[in-house]
């Protein structure tokens, strides 16, 4: 039997090679699953050709790359990207930001499976929680959507300020209270998430808590209006969909404003904007930058260290 050899917490430990646990981690790197299992086969044949019987897993990563290098040098890359990211004992707060309908749930559903993360929430959610603890005579925007929110303002905004993006801020800066909490807690005890929701942007979150590691924030765009217009027609396709395809119409312009003042926030803010338009694209630039913000970490720790 195969046994791989590791250490968790500074405490050794041998378990016996899985086939299927390695080919997950390659499917996570986007290895059709029966090539996967093949190439997991492959691996743990070469080590019984060399009569090896107890593997350490810096060695069995290295036989791994090896192989995808063969197979292809770009999953050999994100192999490598993915192991970085799992490997870290720090847990990961990713949050992910973009107007309705950009993607930002389907984003982030992708993400956490491909990074191994159980945790997900969407900011709509944290609404629904404050709904119940605040009152609508109290918070008359928490009771909008984020694009309608402007027709429970109960002042009329000034000549020179645009209503719609008045409501909005004000549902977002109420909404933020609570995703704050969560983000906080996720820090406190360790726990990985990815929080997702047009609720999320810059400027409403303490820069504290971003800069805190392991933390990270993407905001997600779509310059190209027709293509943003024909999500919601895709959204609105899907059997368990109850959201009305005509509310989002009605409100696109709308819509449109918040997605310009987010991506807008996010260029100011200095957060990452990522056009979404290929899943598998969108993925890959947001764990090349989880590794390059990770790399950055430690070598600030290790000047400090000095």
């Amino acid at each position: 039997m195969l046994l791989i050899e590791g250490e968790i917490g500074g405490k050794k430990y041998r378990e016996p090679f899985s086939k299927g646990i390695l080919s997950k981690s390659l499917v996570r790197c986007e290895i059709k699953a029966d090539r996967a299992y093949e190439l997991a086969s492959e691996i743990e044949k070469s080590f019984e050709k060399d009569k090896i019987t107890i593997v350490p897993s810096e060695e069995l990563i290295k036989r791994v790359k090896a192989t995808l290098e063969k197979e292809d040098p770009l999953l050999a890359k994100k192999y490598s990207a993915w192991k970085n990211i799992r490997r870290s004992e720090d847990p990961l707060i990713i949050l992910i930001g973009g107007a309705s309908g950009i993607g930002t749930s389907s984003i982030s559903f992708e993400l956490a499976n491909k990074l191994g993360i159980k945790n997900m929430l969407s900011t709509d959610m944290i609404r629904e929680v404050m709904r119940k603890i605040v009152s609508k005579e109290l918070c008359p925007t928490l009771f909008e959507s984020s694009y309608t929110a402007a027709e429970s303002l109960t002042t009329p905004a000034p000549p020179e300020f645009d209503k719609t993006l008045l409501g909005f801020k004000d549902h977002v800066n109420t909404v933020s209270v609570g995703l704050t909490g969560v983000v906080e807690r996720s820090i406190k005890e360790g726990i990985s998430i990815v929080i997702e929701g047009v609720h999320i942007v810059p400027g409403f979150i303490d820069e504290e808590l971003l800069n805190t590691p392991n933390v990270h924030m993407f905001v997600l765009s779509l310059s190209d209006e027709e293509i943003h217009k024909s999500r919601f027609y895709s959204r609105c396709r899907q059997l368990w969909a109850r959201r009305p395809l005509k509310r989002y119409l009605k409100h696109f312009t709308d819509i449109r404003k918040t997605h310009d003042y987010i991506v807008g926030e996010a260029n100011k803010y200095g957060i990452p904007v990522i056009e979404n338009i290929d899943v598998t694209a969108t993925i890959d630039t947001m764990i090349e930058h989880i590794i390059d913000e990770k790399q950055l970490e430690k070598e600030v720790k290790k000047q400090n260290e000095e």
